[in-house]
């Protein structure tokens, strides 16, 4: 379970990223 709550969080994390990244 932990994990997949991990890998659900790393994807949020890029997601959000990107759009920083874009917004830039």
């Amino acid at each position: 379970m932990f994990k997949k709550i991990l890998v659900a969080n790393r994807g949020e994390i890029a997601l959000r990223i990107q759009r920083a990244c874009r917004e830039m």
